[in-house]
């Protein structure tokens, strides 16, 4: 968790904001506390959609579905305001990490955790399904592992099976390669099979540590959720009868929910989980947790500060400034597919120090005065949940290029030159095709990588380090996260690093050279680093960076990668 930044809210309806937990692609998340000293996951809209009535519509659909959720094993919905200035809901919070911060962490859990684990999910599904409910994204990090039991979070892309709600982003695939069901790939009726689906790719990979359908870039995963096996090798005996029969193609010969419980767990999962379900390590850890969790909010009792407020943000970013300054845009899940809609804990942060600030109105609007500096976090900390792997571990990204021709039928289209796939996969997609009606990022790009155009060094408005969620082929493939730190340079020297973590915790760097800095833009080249893995796009290609309210657009014209872009939040 981060410290909340001066620009940042610190209040939000009834409840004072500690920290900042992450970011996702509708808001951002943060670690609450309510007057009566209940702790809580608040998740905020980016002000900018706020003003979208389409977006308005589809997260007061969102917050209607996910308040009917409840009972053992989801994270319920407490308190919500989808008609605010800028709307935000707020969770449970649970102290625990992640499936896969478990996995990584610990190696693969044993087979009496994994049954538990798909019974309590198994009985939290049959529940949703009651409801005329899909999640959608079932995937290891929207699993919490609790002393309680396992725990499904983000209902924030739970959709209506009736078709009248549409809850994914504008031109978005909703879902994480790999997990996907072959008919959400295919972009045919999600029905609640396609979550059995995800449950089972989701138990093989806690009790082998790998996913059943592995894969270096989302076009290969793509290709083999729909056309190939999965890989259960690693498992035997009932437990992989009972995956393999969830991950059928065909959804029709798919386990209900509820026999995936049974047949897991013929008494129940709360029997499972009442015997001691985690193993030693993971017990320890999340004790741990649940100790850092009171000592934050013991330091939180004895601090001063408001208990109520309303949610403020600094400069204004899109319509007319009010008397506060009006709402500002902020950048970034799963995700998610994100991740869009992470309503729960969200990735380890450094521990947070609160520093008390009060809004002075009733619309959000910037606070009055900076807060002083916050000081180095002591023994006050807090662990939730991580989604990403270890630096340095398993680097693998961005480069969607592969060697099979990807070839979904009725949905996609690929055609390769040499060994580079030129992606047509996804409505929308291609190369003449983006999410700002094919404009080309690279337009306003100086012909010679040295030549100058406007300013020659870097505003400081670009300065420091962002972060935020990307996405290619006209926002229809989710790419996972972007990391952008931006130095001071003049046009020709090293501007600064990208660093790609994709949705399965693989890395690619890539070095930014400055080209050219103008009133409105900063134009840079990129490369690949050295020491990238093989799977990583080395290529050069033209990065444009764009200030969006608070935020930086980022976007780049590699064919290779799908055109990525991203919106990004000032971390640091």
């Amino acid at each position: 968790m981060r410290p909340l930044e001066v620009d940042e809210p610190t209040v939000v309806g009834p409840y004072r904001l500690l920290g900042r937990l992450g970011s996702g692609g509708m808001g951002r998340v943060y670690l609450g506390r309510s007057a009566g000293g209940r702790t809580v996951a608040v998740k905020i809209v980016h002000p900018h959609f706020a003003l979208d009535e389409e977006f308005r519509a589809r997260f007061r659909r969102e917050v209607d579905a996910a308040r009917r959720v409840g009972g053992a094993w989801t994270a319920p919905v407490l308190d919500a305001d989808p008609e605010a200035r800028v709307p935000w809901v707020a969770t449970a919070y649970a102290a625990g990490p992640s499936l896969t911060a478990a996995v990584a962490d610990g190696g693969p859990l044993p087979v009496h955790s994994v049954r538990a684990l798909g019974a309590g999910l198994g009985e939290a599904l049959a529940a949703v399904h009651e409801l005329g409910l899909v999640h959608r994204d079932v995937k290891p990090s929207n699993v919490l592992l609790t002393l309680d039991g396992p725990l499904l979070i983000d209902f924030g892309i739970a959709r209506a099976t009736d078709g009248t709600a549409s809850l994914t982003s504008t031109g978005v695939s909703v879902g994480s390669p790999g997990y996907m069901s072959p008919e959400q790939i295919l972009g045919k009726g999600v029905t609640g099979a396609a979550d059995v689906f995800s449950l089972g790719a989701v138990l093989a990979f806690a009790a082998t540590g790998t996913p059943p359908f592995p894969g270096d870039s989302s076009a290969a995963l793509l290709y083999k959720v729909v056309h190939e096996e999965p890989r259960l090798d690693a498992l035997d005996g009932d437990l992989r009868d009972l995956v393999a029969a969830c991950l059928a193609k065909d959804p029709a010969a798919r386990p209900a929910p509820n026999e995936v419980a049974r047949r897991l767990a013929p008494e129940g999962a709360a029997r499972l989980v009442t015997g001691g379900w985690l193993p030693g390590a993971l017990v320890e850890r999340v004790s741990r947790s649940a100790v850092q969790l009171l000592n934050l909010e013991a330091a939180d009792a004895s601090s001063p500060g408001p208990v109520s407020g309303p949610v403020g943000f600094s400069s204004p970013s899109v319509g007319a400034p009010d008397a506060n300054g009006g709402a500002a845009g902020a950048a970034g899940a799963d995700g998610g597919a994100a991740d869009p809609g992470v309503f729960g804990p969200a990735p380890v942060m450094p521990a947070p120090t609160v520093a008390p600030s009060a809004p002075a109105a009733n619309v959000p609007g910037p606070r009055d005065g900076d807060r002083p500096p916050s000081p180095a976090p002591g023994k006050l900390s807090v662990s939730v949940a991580a989604t990403s792997t270890r630096e340095g571990e398993g680097r693998r990204g961005r480069r969607i290029s592969c060697t099979v021709a990807l070839a979904v039928a009725g949905a996609m289209a690929a055609v390769t030159v040499g060994s580079v796939l030129v992606l047509d996969l996804l409505p929308g997609g291609g190369s003449d095709n983006n999410a700002d009606g094919g404009r080309d990022p690279s337009a306003t790009a100086p012909s010679e990588p040295g030549s100058d155009g406007g300013g020659r060094t870097v505003p400081g408005r670009y300065l420091g380090t962002w972060e935020g969620q990307a996405v290619a082929v006209a926002g229809n493939l989710p790419l996972g996260t972007f990391r952008l730190t931006v130095r001071e340079a003049a046009v020709g020297a090293q501007l600064g690093t990208l660093r790609h973590t994709d949705l399965f915790g693989g890395t690619c760097d890539d070095v930014l050279t400055l080209k050219k800095v103008t009133e409105k833009q900063v134009v840079a080249s990129a490369v690949g680093a050295e020491g990238n893995r093989d799977v990583c796009n080395q290529a050069r290609h033209t990065v444009v960076l764009t200030p969006a309210g608070d935020d930086l657009q980022y976007e780049s014209d590699s064919e290779d990668s799908g055109r990525p872009k991203a919106r990004l939040s000032k971390i640091r």
